[in-house]
């Protein structure tokens, strides 16, 4: 039981790090409760595929079906937040005023929408898949009854949905003007994060180079697999042991990410200056 718990509650948790960054970075917008439930519901049904077709995706590919499957959900993510990030540049500054989509704005109000509703679909799709190969990893090898795994997984689902509010609910505290500032921020380290971890899943399916295996070790100081290092990577794309060509890619897009959003609202200010 206790290893469904922990397992579910770890995916349900990194999940809902994203979908809370996303309800506070759309707080206010006309119709976003639509589109994320409607994001959350295709990312359900897409793991319930995965689900189905698990031992097709292990073996695809020469053995590498995963990884490039993994690779291919956190680009589209990385794709998607990049888009609302850049969005959000554009337009932050008279939602903060209005707290709203202003109704000249309501059409591109869908387009970050969409963009968000995917986002939170392979957020869960992602999340969804690797809870479903760890448990079917977990049944394989008879280390848990079923009755006990059911129970683990819906104590670890309850405490990761929790937890995933109670940090929503404190993103919602940060005054108006200065939330799109940092659910920006938030969200260009997370597309840099995803970026990076997409590198790491090509290398592995041995369609990128490593550009160095290992740039350097800092697992004593903050491992991965601890509570801090999980949400580090999840929201930082944060590794104890980065590949180089993972640092690349998270460097990259950041840059980015964060000189376009620069020039966009430097853009914005100027026009209403004019």
């Amino acid at each position: 039981m206790l290893a469904a718990l922990l397992i579910v509650f770890r995916e349900v948790f990194e999940a809902g790090l994203i979908v809370g960054i996303v309800l506070a970075a759309t707080e206010g917008i006309a119709g976003r409760g639509r589109w994320i439930a409607g994001g959350v519901i295709a990312g359900l049904a897409g793991a319930a595929l995965v689900a189905i077709l698990a031992d097709a995706i292990s073996n695809a590919l020469a053995g590498v079906g995963q990884e490039a499957f993994n690779a291919t959900v956190l680009i589209i993510a990385a794709a998607m937040l990049s888009w609302h990030c850049l969005w959000m540049a554009k337009h932050g500054r008279e939602m903060a005023g209005a707290f709203k989509a202003l109704g000249r704005d309501v059409a591109s109000g869908s387009k970050t929408l969409a963009a968000m509703a995917v986002v939170v679909a392979v957020a869960i799709l992602r999340e969804g898949a690797e809870v479903v190969l760890f448990l079917f990893g977990i049944a394989a090898g008879g280390g848990e009854t079923p009755t006990a795994m059911i129970t683990g997984s819906m104590l670890g689902l309850a405490a990761g949905a929790a937890t995933s509010w109670v940090l929503y609910r404190g993103l919602l505290i940060i005054p108006p003007k200065r939330l799109f500032a940092v659910t920006n921020l938030l969200i260009a380290l997370l597309a840099a994060g995803m970026a990076g971890q997409a590198a790491v899943f090509l290398n592995k399916a041995s369609l990128a180079p490593s550009l160095g295996d290992q740039l350097w070790d800092t697992s004593r100081i903050l491992a991965d697999d601890s509570v801090v290092g999980r949400a580090l990577h999840v929201l930082t794309g944060y590794a104890d042991r980065p590949m180089g060509i993972q640092l690349l890619a998270w460097g990259l897009v950041l840059v980015t990410l964060l000189a376009a959003s620069r020039r966009a609202r430097r853009h914005v200010h100027a026009s209403q200056q004019g």
